[in-house]
């Protein structure tokens, strides 16, 4: 038997990006490095060089990955030594397993749900606040991001495409409808009173991990307007990324006249792809990121920094 629970959502809440979860901070917090990979400092001729080429990009192009929130305190998946991969032999997901079991969407649920208010709290560092500045000057085509969290959102970027969807949106694959995960939230508290688990260990999408007796009695709402299957906003493994996005990112890239990779080791072709149609166009390339990638051989430089630190350095001009 289906369940229901009413989500009271409001109309400015239903554009493809939810204005509600932005902080726009402006404070610099201390980098939580605890996902972050040992990395040497950055070199100063190396900072010379990104900012001769930050300074003839008049319409760049970034793509970030779960990298440049690793700062932020959220760990990404491949990071040596501390990436989700390093540290357990959890996976993430699969788009079919999701769509296909009940007792999978259960069990992905109960595990968010119990995550999501560490998950959602967390807040843009300085890479995020440095790219925000740089959009704010005109210095910043567009962003394109792989990652879920929201953090750019957060720090008052407005040109971002999320490739891979946002968490901080839930769609019913019914009908549609997309409704804020803040809403959801009060709904899960409203049909599980008595329910209670502990977190261990959390995933870049805001997945925990729960034991299967901790999620069985867990309950999961419905659509409220049509009955259908709830899922997160984002592309699960396995799915692919819409036409109408990768069209949308492949225009960008064809008004912009550089590129600049920052957190990702473009491993996942929905990001690699966009990497190497600019080495086609043979549009200069920058990656900064720690540990190798799958572009480093076509890049025009490659610092292995962590973001918060190197981004920040580039005087606006």
């Amino acid at each position: 038997m289906s369940i229901y629970c009413a989500l009271k959502v409001p109309e400015g809440c239903r554009a493809l990006r939810l204005h509600h979860y932005r902080s726009h901070s402006g404070a610099k917090a201390s980098p939580n490095l605890a996902f972050v990979p040992a990395s040497p400092p950055p070199d100063a001729v190396e900072v010379e060089a990104l900012q001769r080429f930050f300074s003839h990009s008049q319409r760049l192009l970034v793509m970030t990955g779960a990298g440049i929130s690793t700062e932020s305190g959220i760990p990404d998946y491949r990071s040596e030594g501390v990436g989700l991969y390093a540290r357990t032999d959890r996976r993430p997901i699969q788009h079919t397993e999701f769509l296909r079991s009940a007792s999978a969407r259960q069990r992905y649920w109960a595990r968010n749900f119990v995550g999501w208010p560490q998950f959602s709290s967390h807040q843009p560092n300085a890479a995020h606040l440095a790219l925000r500045n740089w959009e704010k000057l005109g210095k910043l085509h567009w962003l394109v991001t792989q990652n879920v969290d929201a953090l750019h959102t957060k720090a008052g970027s407005q040109r971002v495409m999320e490739l891979h969807g946002c968490t901080h949106r839930v769609l019913c694959l019914g009908c549609g409808e997309q409704t804020p995960r803040s809403e959801l939230q009060k709904c899960f508290e409203v049909l599980n009173p008595t329910w209670t688990a502990e977190a261990h260990g959390m995933a870049p999408d805001g997945d925990v991990f729960l034991t299967e007796e901790q999620v069985h009695n867990f309950r999961v709402p419905a659509c409220s307007r049509c009955g259908g299957i709830l899922k997160p906003d984002v592309t699960f493994f396995g799915d692919t990324v819409s036409r109408e996005k990768v069209d949308f990112v492949h225009k960008r890239l064809a008004e912009s006249d550089s590129m600049l990779v920052a957190g990702s080791s473009l491993q996942v072709y929905s990001g690699y792809r966009f990497a190497l149609a600019a080495h086609e166009k043979k549009l200069p390339i920058v990656i900064i990121n720690i540990g190798p990638t799958r572009s480093d051989h076509f890049a025009s430089m490659k610092l292995n920094s962590r973001c918060g630190e190197l981004l920040p350095l580039i005087v606006l001009r």
